[in-house]
């Protein structure tokens, strides 16, 4: 049973910490499917920005969001949780937010700070999705890594079988050209394909940069025009999505959109969609560099926009084909 805000609920809580942006929540969703289905009867409570309402709406394993704009920012109301699950990360600061609300258990990694906490240890190596569902095989909870569909959002989309193009990332090192981006735009735009150029209030230039080269009409520009509701509905219905490691490329692998995805400091093994997927294609050259850097990776500028229409010509093909 979904609780509205405000109510307290008698039955008891599972807790799980994930104050992060829209990939991180995405991540996670097979291990919270996991945690429901092992407590069935008990209300499972995700501690998450209050920005991602919308997106959690969709996700049939959580209960209740308690708003949680990051660290420190955790208040928890009512009787301690049974069982508190840090999906947030490796601690200190994680944990001691989780501590401080009293719960019966904690599941986590392993802190020194900690010493007198059972945890599991931390490995650098893994796919996000893999971390959180070995944490709750550690505690003895069974976890589909492949569970992460979502449900198609209740409002109808902005733009039906678009070819949506995101240019922006929260580091410039995720970043490809602008150019290049505006070629892709401008050669799948001549192919006769719908094409829209999404991105946040801030990357609004960005986007009106990737268009105006495009020669796309400012009426393509998404940016700064999507709440997250939109824009998910946006990628649900898309006919492919094109962009770098960012977190609407985790929507378009919850909804199952075609996707061609640009990788450079970080491999697609950590952050990538499933490798069995087939409707997902991610360009990475081999390389691995400093995800917060302040300039384009290398490794990231060996990917040419010929490989990027290459790849989304086959994706569009495959989709005509299979309706």
């Amino acid at each position: 049973m979904r609780i509205g805000r405000g109510i307290v609920a008698l039955t008891p809580s599972i807790l799980v910490l994930r104050a992060l942006g829209l990939g991180d929540l995405l991540t996670i969703v097979p291990a919270l499917r996991g945690l429901r289905n092992a407590y069935l009867d008990d209300r499972v409570v995700l501690a998450a920005p209050e920005a991602l309402r919308d997106l959690v709406d969709l996700i049939d394993a959580v209960d209740e969001l308690l708003p949680t704009a990051g660290l420190g920012a955790l208040r928890w109301h009512g009787a301690p949780p049974r069982l508190a699950v840090n999906l947030h990360g490796r601690g200190p600061e994680s944990i001691r937010d989780l501590l401080s609300q009293r719960p019966d258990s904690l599941l986590t990694h392993h802190h020194p700070d900690f010493p007198e906490l059972p945890g599991l240890k931390w490995r650098d190596d893994m796919h996000e999705v893999d971390r959180w569902c070995r944490l709750l095989e550690y505690g003895g909870i069974a976890a589909d890594r492949s569970a992460l569909l979502l449900p198609e959002p209740p409002e109808p989309a902005p733009e039906s079988n678009a070819v949506v193009i995101h240019p922006g990332a929260a580091y410039p090192a995720r970043r490809w050209p602008s150019e290049r981006f505006a070629r892709v735009a401008r050669e799948l735009s001549a192919n006769g394909h719908l094409v829209v150029i999404t991105g946040t209030r801030g990357e609004i230039p960005l986007a009106n940069v990737v268009a105006e080269k495009a020669c796309l009409p400012p009426s393509s520009v998404y940016a700064g025009r999507t709440d997250l509701a939109q824009l998910a509905g946006l990628v649900a219905d898309a006919a492919l999505v094109v962009c770098g490691d960012t977190g609407v490329g985790h929507l378009a692998t919850a909804f199952g959109t075609p996707s061609v995805l640009l990788f450079g400091p970080t491999p697609p093994h950590r952050w990538g969609p499933p490798a069995a997927t087939k409707q997902h294609v991610t360009l990475w050259a081999g390389n691995i560099g400093d995800p917060h850097s302040d300039y384009p990776d290398p490794g990231l500028l060996m990917v040419q926009p010929e490989h990027v229409l290459t790849a989304a010509a086959g994706l569009l093909a495959e989709k005509v084909r299979h309706g």
